[in-house]
């Protein structure tokens, strides 16, 4: 889930579960957590269970790998949407333990691993990590200037790509340190109860990402849209 994706950053997205718990003011409006309630899935919370899917499912990579390589790219995947790879839930670490086999087993695909737990990274990374699996980006969301901490363990950690995830953006982030880190996404909240952004904050990200060398994508604005 899904062969295709509207996330314009990606070419797939893959979740190892279903279900999480709120951390910080950009989880307020979780899509995720929406979207879990609209079918009946009550997953979200510490004490909650995890949604978690069969082979059929964990199979799909396998096949987006293969077309990746007759096709002559690499295919992105955006893991996980609808959950935290580094949450702290025993249904979680099993999960993730699966995944780090599949993404071993997938070689054209370029996983894009993205986290509101950072802190939690070094210590469930794979023995072999060394100096980063080639097929592997490790990124953090960072919604404001409270959360710019979450940048300090993510560059402590050794990766091919370190990504920053600056959604939704809720106020300025002009105190992220962006050294070490390779890539930005802006994008301002959407959904009915959306809070609204400041059009500035994604130019002077722009401008900062200009001049460090950082890639800047600006996904979307804040407005009432679905992801």
């Amino acid at each position: 889930m899904a062969e295709k994706t509207i996330i314009a950053w990606t070419d797939h997205t893959f979740n190892i579960a279903w279900g999480c718990t709120k951390v910080s003011p950009g989880c307020a409006h979780c899509y995720a957590d929406t979207l879990s309630s609209r079918y009946g899935h009550d997953v979200w919370g510490p004490s909650r269970p995890r949604r978690t899917f069969g082979e059929k499912h964990w199979a799909e990579p396998l096949n987006w790998n293969a077309q990746a390589k007759t096709e002559g790219r690499q295919h992105r995947v955006f893991c996980s949407s609808m959950c935290d790879v580094f949450e702290d839930h025993a249904t979680i670490d099993a999960e993730r333990a699966k995944l780090w086999h599949l993404i071993e087993r997938t070689p054209c695909l370029e996983w894009q691993l993205l986290t509101k737990r950072p802190e939690r990274i070094a210590a469930n990374l794979p023995v072999d990590w060394g100096n980063g699996w080639p097929n592997v980006w490790l990124g953090t969301s960072i919604e404001n200037n409270d959360y710019v901490w979450r940048a300090d363990h993510l560059r402590a950690i050794p990766a091919r790509i370190r990504f920053v995830s600056y959604e939704p953006a809720l106020g300025p982030l002009d105190q992220l340190d962006l050294a070490g880190v390779h890539w930005l996404i802006y994008g301002g909240e959407s959904g009915p109860n959306f809070r609204e952004h400041d059009p500035q904050w994604a130019r002077d990200m722009r401008d900062r990402c200009r001049t460090a060398g950082v890639a800047f994508f600006f996904k979307q604005s804040s407005a009432f849209q679905t992801e």
